[in-house]
């Protein structure tokens, strides 16, 4: 059961990410410093700190040569921990930076049951 959901999750990862094409990818690539520096700064909500650390949590690990260690020593079950949180970061990526490029462009996102489309009307 876990191991179809992992397979789900990496699929829906890749088709995220090359949704746009390749000029789309590197275009959400280009987004993320900015988007780190409005969560930081505050500008934008819509990724909170502790997600964010999560991800450059999940970043260090990857490329931490602790993580080769485990990999060695514990091979396959090592090497399924480091796809599990590749393809999580993937994922968390991908989803954030379409979030945030929505925010950037001025466009709202309707899927989400806290945001009311609307219009503001001036007396």
């Amino acid at each position: 059961m876990a191991r179809t959901g992992r397979t789900a999750a990496a699929r829906a990862a890749a088709a995220a990410a090359m949704a746009d094409g390749p000029t789309g990818f590197a275009a959400r690539l280009a987004s993320v410093p900015r988007m780190v520096r409005d969560v930081l700064t505050g500008r934008y909500d819509g990724l909170g700190r502790g997600r964010l650390l999560l991800m450059v949590l999940a970043g260090v690990y990857i490329l931490s040569p602790v993580d080769l260690l485990s990999a060695a020593v514990l091979t396959i079950p090592g090497l399924a921990v480091d796809a599990s949180v590749a393809g999580w970061l993937v994922a968390a990526l991908m989803g954030a930076t379409s979030a945030y490029r929505a925010w950037e462009n001025g466009r709202v996102d309707t899927s989400d049951p806290r945001v009311v489309s609307g219009e503001v009307i001036a007396p």
